[in-house]
């Protein structure tokens, strides 16, 4: 099965490279060398590198088990969990306003 190259929005791209960033910054400011992280997570330490550098292509679970040896896996909870957007779509339905 051929796997699709997914197109990530330049403007999307520079969140993924913040958060990229933001894990470099926590792992050194707990002192952690980049082997320990990887072998932590039990990804390679090519794989981190791309993490710390924003990579969309990584999976999600990567960046988890990441996030989880820099305990910040709490964190992750915070993905989508405040869905502006659905809620005033559900408002307008529960008022019987049609969505634009």
């Amino acid at each position: 099965m051929k796997t699709r190259k997914h197109v990530i929005l330049p403007k999307f791209v520079k969140m993924f490279e913040q958060l990229g960033e933001n894990i470099k910054l926590a792992r050194k400011r707990r002192k952690l060398t980049t082997i320990q992280v990887s072998e932590r997570a039990g990804i390679d330490r090519t794989t981190l590198y791309h993490i710390e550098k924003g990579s969309p292509s990584v999976s999600i679970g990567a960046y988890f088990n990441v996030l989880r040896v820099l305990n910040l896996h709490e964190d992750f909870l915070k993905l989508a969990a405040d869905d502006e957007l659905g809620r005033k779509l559900q408002d307008l339905k529960l008022l019987g306003k049609p969505s634009e």
